[in-house]
């Protein structure tokens, strides 16, 4: 396993209904580094974003999904999700600010 750095954990924010919804609670979305462990998802998102304190991280790892081209079938790529939950007196992310 090689050495994975705070800017190679995050990989891009999940925008969907449900995720949108828990920013009410200060949750944030991620798709994360599949072998990235909770402490350096905190770590990566407290310096990534200045001024947000991490609270907990809650991860999920994703099996790719069977898809077919003709007689072959294949699957995705296997993925990782975390739910990021910021503190009361953290700022905000700045990402999610216009959407």
């Amino acid at each position: 396993m090689a050495d994975i750095k705070y800017y190679d954990v995050i990989k891009r924010p999940v925008i969907t209904e449900k995720s949108m919804a828990a920013m009410g609670e200060k949750k944030y979305t991620f798709l994360v580094h599949p072998e990235a462990n909770k402490a350096q998802i905190k770590e990566a998102v407290e310096k990534m974003f200045d001024g947000t304190k991490v609270k907990s991280v809650n991860t999920m790892n994703l099996d790719g999904k069977k898809k077919r081209r003709g007689m072959v079938v294949g699957k995705t790529a296997k993925s990782k999700k975390a739910i990021v939950a910021l503190t009361e007196d953290s700022k905000d992310i700045e990402i999610f600010e216009g959407l």
